[in-house]
């Protein structure tokens, strides 16, 4: 059976996939019955950054689905070819037309009811400028007692935001995982 690094040369011309579980592995896959290409489906990274300035943080209202209308940090799915880092960068670029300084990793989230593993950095607006990118309805900075907590797109912004707060201002913590219970 082929592997991820014994790709067929010709992947599209696989196209006759039963799902069985391959040789040597524990789970059900879909396999090509003419080459015995394996067609791993793995979970997707979310790369993105609570990014401040003056102690206020960068917000975006999506433009797109899910959650339109409803406020989170700049992250999305990292690119082939990026690292970590240029992904949560390009990220805040494309949502919020920001250019961000990373500082540290804030957070891990692991998300198994959607096959997502969350990378989540702090960053810094070295300056007020930012926009609105063609993903976001607005971009504004708040204090975090003004953050709209009711209106916020997702369970791990809420989660992204206060771990931001509890480390605020702090260097060399570890990063944080999904809160107890998630």
């Amino acid at each position: 059976m082929s592997t991820l690094y014994d790709l067929p040369a010709d992947r599209g011309a696989c196209h006759d996939f039963h799902h069985v579980v391959p040789d040597g592995d524990d789970r059900v896959r879909r396999v090509c019955r003419t080459c015995g290409f394996i067609d791993y489906v793995n979970p997707l990274i979310i790369v993105g950054t609570v990014i401040s300035h003056d102690d206020r943080i960068l917000l975006v209202r999506r433009a797109i689905e899910p959650r339109r209308g409803f406020w989170t940090i700049p992250a999305g799915y990292m690119e082939e070819g990026e690292s970590v880092a240029e992904g949560a960068a390009r990220e805040a670029w494309e949502e919020a037309l920001a250019r961000i300084e990373i500082d540290a990793l804030l957070a891990v989230y692991s998300i198994p009811r959607i096959s997502q593993v969350q990378l989540i950095h702090r960053a810094a607006l070295p300056t007020p400028d930012f926009g609105i990118g063609p993903e976001s309805l607005e971009a504004r900075l708040f204090a975090f007692d003004e953050i709209p907590w009711d209106d916020l797109a997702f369970p791990s912004v809420h989660w992204a935001l206060r771990h931001w707060h509890e480390v605020r201002g702090r260097s060399g913590f570890a990063p944080f995982a999904n809160p107890p219970g998630f």
